[in-house]
């Protein structure tokens, strides 16, 4: 029996919706084996983050050391890293353990509003953890930060997939959550030559604490399993479409996706 393994390098959310407690679960949902190396702790629920405590580098690295020493993983997702200490140790031990699968999740800002990354770390992760992704997937804010450049179309959106690709991602997924305008949702895939969309109908609700985490994590899972990366893309979009549709409802705030949706309804809830 072949059990195929998924490391995420994140912060854990004490109210377990996003960070490392998503990523944890939707690796499992997705038959993949998680681990993990906590970047940073943070006090947070639905309603907001109460607090961050980054963990220092070496002890990330220590983490990451552990894993891989015994429990080889078939890819790396990474989430929130805080700060430029935190992202240089991590792209040093993904270049020393030859990591090929490494997807990048720049989280930013939290939310409810509080930063995630501190503001001199963006240079950090375009610069060392970057040229290391099989793919990035920031949605529009972060793809802005990371671009320079605003965003308020597709073409904009193709354009920053250009730089980020050039920047040296090996793919890019520009996520479209955060397009207001549309009732329709496009994510766009970007592998160098071509561009891949994908569609879907847009969720009227508040519990969308950890999309963006768990987009990751499930095109983590499915590259991990060995899924080609427009199929994997596919697949993530759909995990989480139907985790914004069959909503938990629990929290004040902006409650968590449902993690177990997918599985639940075997697919996609269109």
């Amino acid at each position: 029996m072949t059990v195929v393994k998924a490391l995420t390098i994140a912060g854990s959310d004490s109210g377990g919706g996003a960070g490392i407690q998503a990523d944890l679960k939707t690796f499992q949902e997705l038959d993949t084996f998680g681990m993990s190396a906590i970047s940073a702790v943070t006090a947070q629920n639905t309603l907001g983050v109460q607090g961050v405590h980054p963990l220092p580098a070496h002890f990330v690295v220590e983490q990451m050391d552990s894993v891989f020493s015994d429990l080889r993983p078939d890819a790396v997702k990474t989430g929130m890293l805080f700060s430029s200490e935190i992202i240089e140790a991590v792209a040093e031990r993904i270049s020393r353990y030859h990591v090929d699968k490494l997807v990048i999740d720049p989280v930013m800002i939290a939310k409810g509003g509080t930063s995630l990354l501190k503001s001199e770390a963006v240079e950090a992760l375009i610069l060392h953890l970057l040229p290391l992704a099989l793919v990035v997937t920031p949605n529009i804010p972060e793809a802005e930060v990371m671009t320079n450049m605003e965003i308020r179309t597709v073409a904009d959106r193709k354009k920053a997939a250009r730089r980020l690709y050039d920047l040296g991602a090996e793919n890019v997924v520009i996520k479209g959550g955060h397009d207001a305008v549309n009732d329709i949702i496009t994510d766009i895939l970007y592998d160098g030559t071509s561009f891949t969309e994908l569609s879907g109908r847009r969720v009227d609700t508040v519990h969308s604490h950890g999309t963006g985490c768990t987009f990751a994590a499930a095109l983590t899972a499915q590259l991990a399993k060995g899924t080609d990366m427009r199929e994997a893309t596919w697949i993530a979009r759909e995990f989480v479409q139907a985790a914004l549709t069959d909503t938990l409802g629990i929290g004040s705030g902006h409650g968590p996706t449902n993690h177990w949706a997918y599985a639940k309804h075997k697919g996609v809830i269109v």
